[in-house]
């Protein structure tokens, strides 16, 4: 998927973390790794990017990011019903909209967000149109995605933590300020350290839930550590913050991970798909792998 995003290349990720192995560093752990597929995507080029467009504001390619993650919330939804954890390669971070959706068809959830951007614009305060940066939003039915039953997944704000954020739009910002969703900066990872602020937006994502869903955006981590991600922003998570981070997800959670996503490789900007191999890592990492 990358209707959601400015930049070409991402929709080329979820190859990418397949060929740098992950299916073999998840077996690798003692789990059961079986592949879903891909969902059909139309291209850009076959696509109305103002098709969708809300009465005040723009989102671009709304219409089939709607129809995107749909298909992709039914496909989640029948995941978790199998007895499956749903793993969910992107692609730009649009996907979440259907991921989350699948998974808290039939439980609540709570959201622990990865990202260097808070993806909490609307139609009406976005600067882009692009739906990667409305995610957030449009999960908590927030503005023109009100009442939309393909974006709103009924969670509750007062269980969403984001984690990692140092790139932030004006009205977007206030709007968070304003918001029952708990946000950690960079400021705060550097005061208080990652472990501590990872174990806190845990416990917010899992008071009173059935599960938490991780979403992990790749431009969390520093660009020197992930280079090939769509919205590069320096000052990120090292190598073994994101390591830490992803092995107390593991050790807190368990069990109570309801599904994990990875999103915003771009293989394009990637350094001999140093990213994608990282991406693999990380994921072994919130599913168990240990050093020892």
């Amino acid at each position: 998927m990358d209707l959601g995003a400015d930049r070409r290349g991402v929709d080329m990720g979820p190859s990418a973390i397949r060929y740098a192995g992950l299916a073999a560093d998840i077996e690798s752990i003692g789990l059961t790794c079986e592949e879903g597929g891909d969902v059909a995507v139309p291209s850009p080029e076959q696509t109305d990017p103002s098709s969708g467009h809300p009465p005040s504001g723009r989102a671009k390619y709304l219409d089939a990011t709607e129809q995107v993650c749909r298909d992709l919330a039914d496909d989640v939804a029948q995941a978790v019903a199998d007895g499956y954890v749903p793993l969910v390669l992107g692609g730009d971070h649009s996907i979440a909209i259907g991921t989350v959706n699948g998974v808290a068809r039939d439980q609540d959830v709570g959201i622990v967000w990865f990202d260097a951007h808070g993806d909490f614009n609307t139609p009406a305060t976005t600067p882009s149109g692009n739906v990667h940066g409305m995610s957030v939003a449009a999960l908590l039915g927030r503005g023109s995605f009100a009442d939309q039953d393909w974006a709103d997944a009924g969670v509750d704000p007062a269980n969403v933590a984001i984690v990692g954020l140092r790139d932030v739009d004006g009205d977007e910002g206030r709007a968070l300020r304003e918001s029952e969703v708990s946000t950690f900066t960079m400021n705060d990872v550097d005061q208080r350290g990652l472990p501590e602020v990872t174990r806190d937006a845990l416990a917010i994502a899992s008071n009173g839930t059935d599960g938490v869903h991780v979403s992990l955006d790749m431009d969390f981590l520093d660009p020197t550590e992930a280079p090939g991600v769509g919205t590069p922003v320096r000052g990120g998570a090292s190598y073994r913050e994101g390591h830490t981070a992803m092995e107390i997800v593991s050790r807190t959670v368990g069990s109570d991970l309801a599904s994990l996503e990875l999103v915003e490789v771009n293989p394009i900007l990637d350094d001999h798909n140093r990213t994608a191999e990282l991406a693999v890592e990380l994921a072994s990492s919130a599913l168990g792998k240990r050093i020892l």
